[in-house]
């Protein structure tokens, strides 16, 4: 019998009934290289995939697979599910059937260490580059406005 050499990137207990570790390590893989391919557009001489893809692991590992700013739970089983012919076709609709997707998001500008947060795919968009504090200080500003419509 074969002794299996255990996983660099476990996959998290939390994930076990939603993906395999393959999928999980092809996820993995596929957000550090494009969040390495994009910060050394800007800038980061220094971004490697491996460190994205510990860092990107710990912030999974972190999140109890949940959204870091709404706490809601993320949908896992939507990992490697986005196509782009779908999503030109179906245009926004498509877009609102993978709000939970899980996505990888930085923590800072990208110029330094690798650091990010998991979120839902929502959340990411809305906050755009913003810093966490401007992402709450807006969201703050957007129910205040709300809250003296009403």
């Amino acid at each position: 019998m074969k002794h299996l050499k255990p996983r660099k990137y476990q996959l998290p207990d939390f994930l076990s009934t939603t993906l395999t570790p393959t999928s999980y390590e092809k996820w993995l893989r596929g957000r550090a290289a494009a969040h390495v391919k994009r910060d050394k557009k800007r800038g980061n001489t220094t971004a490697t995939n491996e460190a994205y893809k510990i860092a990107i692991h710990r912030a999974v590992i972190q999140s109890g697979g949940q959204d870091h700013y709404t706490g809601e739970r993320l949908d896992w089983l939507l990992v490697g599910r986005y196509s782009n012919a779908e999503s030109k076709a179906g245009g926004r609709r498509y877009k609102a059937t993978l709000s939970l997707l899980p996505s990888v998001d930085h923590v800072g500008d990208g110029l330094s260490e690798a650091d990010f947060k998991i979120c839902a795919w929502r959340t990411n968009d809305a906050k755009s580059d913003l810093t966490h504090l401007e992402f709450i200080s807006l969201c703050r500003r957007v129910v205040t406005h709300f809250d003296q419509r009403a």
